[in-house]
C-alpha cells in the first residue's frame, strides 16, 4: 500500500506512516486544499507507553468504542475549519491528536470493507471509470472520496439516502458519510495496525460523482 506525504505544496509518495509529516503539518496541507478538518482523539498511553487496562483513548470515557477516531469536541461541527492559523495551534497543543476530516462540505466518503473495495476498485480501473481519492484504514476499510451531495439551504432540497442515516442497512458493508459525519484521515490511527493511508492521493485525481462509484461498490459488497 502508498502512503503519501505532501512537500512544497504537493502530494508525493512515502515509504511508510512513520515517514510521513507531523499530524498537525497534514492537516493544515489537506485545509489548504479546502477540506474542512476537526481534531481527533488519540490512543492513549500511560506515563510508561503502554496502553492502561480499560482505556484506550484520550478521552475520558472508559471503554471508548472507537478510540482515536472521534472529534475531541463535541461541538466539533462548528469547529471543523479550513483556516490553517487555527488548525496550527490545535495541533500545537495536542500533538499527538489524530486527523478528522468532516464530510458533507467539500467531499462525501463511500466506506467498504476493504476486500469489498479493492474489488471494486479493480473493476472500475479495468472500465476505466475515474475513480478519485482513495484511503484504506488498517487492513479493514476502504475510503472512496466523491463530490459531495451538498448542504441545500432549503431542507426540502435534501436527497435523503438510507446509507447515511442507517449505515449498512440498505447495502451490507457499505457506510455513505454525508453531513454531520466524518473519516479518520492519514496519517492518524485508531490502535496499532489501524493507521489510515493513501492508496490514491488527492493530488491528480479529482472528486469523481459518487452515483458512478456506487453502482461498483454495492455489487462488489453483495457478491
Amino acid at each position: 500500500m502508498v502512503d503519501v506525504v505532501r512537500r512544497r505544496g504537493e502530494w508525493s509518495r512515502g515509504r511508510g506512516a512513520e515517514r510521513l509529516q507531523a499530524p498537525g503539518i497534514v492537516a493544515a496541507q489537506y485545509a489548504s486544499m479546502g477540506w474542512p478538518v476537526c481534531l481527533g482523539a488519540h490512543s492513549y498511553r500511560g506515563t510508561r507507553g503502554s496502553i492502561e487496562q480499560g482505556r484506550a483513548c484520550s478521552c475520558d470515557r472508559v471503554g471508548c468504542p472507537a478510540p482515536g477516531a472521534h472529534p475531541v469536541s463535541p461541538t466539533w461541527q462548528m469547529q471543523a475549519t479550513v483556516d490553517t492559523n487555527v488548525i496550527r495551534s490545535w495541533w500545537e497543543a495536542r500533538p499527538e491528536a489524530s486527523v478528522l476530516l468532516v464530510t458533507g462540505r467539500v467531499f462525501d466518503v463511500l466506506d467498504v470493507p476493504a476486500e469489498a473495495g479493492a474489488a471494486a476498485l479493480a473493476a472500475m480501473e479495468a472500465a476505466g471509470t475515474a475513480v478519485g481519492p482513495v484511503a484504506c484504514l488498517g487492513e479493514d476499510r476502504m475510503l472512496f472520496f466523491v463530490v459531495t451531495r451538498g448542504m441545500p439551504a432549503d431542507e426540502d432540497e435534501w436527497w435523503s439516502c438510507g446509507l447515511d442515516c442507517e449505515p449498512e442497512s440498505v447495502t451490507p458493508g457499505l457506510r455513505w458519510h454525508c453531513r454531520d459525519s466524518f473519516v479518520l484521515a492519514p496519517p492518524s490511527a485508531c490502535g496499532p495496525g489501524l493507521a489510515a493511508r493513501w492508496l490514491r492521493p488527492p493530488a491528480g485525481h479529482p472528486l469523481p460523482d459518487a452515483l458512478r462509484l456506487l453502482e461498483y461498490l454495492v455489487d462488489a459488497c453483495e457478491a
